[in-house]
Order: C-alpha cells, then structure tokens, then sequence
C-alpha cells in the first residue's frame, strides 16, 4: 500500500527471507506500470527459495536478489529510490539508510518492520531527531512499524 501510494518506481528491500514482502511490493511495481526492486539476504538457501518464490508469483522480472552483507550489496543502487523496506538485522538499519541516503528521492518512503525492538533504537534515535531530514512515525504493530518521509 505504500509503495504504490508512493507511485514507487524503484524499491529497496533489507531483508529478503523468502520473499514474502518482496512479493507483495513487486506487485506495487508491475500494478504502478513497472519498476526495479532491489533486495538483499545474507543466507543463499533463503534467497533462492526468494528468487523460486517469485518466478511462481510471475514477479521475478521486476526484481534483482543480491545475496551477501547489505552493507555490501546495496552499495551500487539506482539514482532517485522512492521506497525503502528495512526487515533485516534490526542493527543495520541505520547503517543501510545511511548508505541508501544520497540515494534517496525527494519524499521517499521507508518503512521499518520491528521497530519496537531494542536492536532498532539507535535507528529511531537518528529518524527522529530534530533536523535529520526524515519525518517518522511509529504504530505499535506487531514489534513495531516505522513509517518514515524523507523530507531533506
């Protein structure tokens, strides 16, 4: 929902798994018209049964798994990213906003699953500081969701 309210054309996801959330927003993508998401997972195992899961969605056109440290294998991503799904180590979600960040488009998205967990407070810290170019909202479900407008 917020990818396509977003009109999102380029997605960043942290966090793969089996690509579950990369299914629903590829689909944000192809119902928008189309896009490239990126998406990363540290496990192998996982990430093929990703990349098999989105064949069988008929989604896997719109998506490029990288496999590895995302700290690694989201250095090189596109110009103007207008989403962004943190839903890995909780603890890398400041380090991989930081890195995504010159990256960013003018009002991009993020939003950030489990927030709510001590690992993700120094990510809430940096978003919801005064002056950090980020306009943040957190909702308590389930462990925590942060929904985060770039705005600087």
């Amino acid at each position: 929902m917020l990818a396509r309210a977003r009109g999102a054309r380029t997605i960043v996801e942290f966090g793969t798994s089996f690509g579950i959330s990369t299914l629903y927003l590829a689909a944000a993508l192809r119902d928008g018209g189309g896009g490239q998401l990126i998406t990363t997972e540290l496990e192998p195992t996982k990430a093929a049964r990703a990349r098999a899961n989105l064949e069988r969605g008929g989604l896997a056109d719109l998506v490029e798994v990288r496999v590895g440290d995302a700290l690694e294998t989201l250095r090189a991503v596109p110009e103007a990213i207008d989403f962004v799904y943190l839903d890995g180590a909780k603890a890398l979600y400041q380090p991989v906003l930081e890195l995504l960040e010159p990256r960013l488009g003018k009002n991009a998205l993020v939003a950030a699953d489990n927030v709510g967990m001590s690992e993700a407070a120094a990510f809430l810290t940096y978003v919801e500081q005064a002056g950090s170019g980020y306009l943040a909202c957190s909702l308590p479900l389930g462990d925590g969701l942060a929904i985060v407008l770039r705005t600087g």
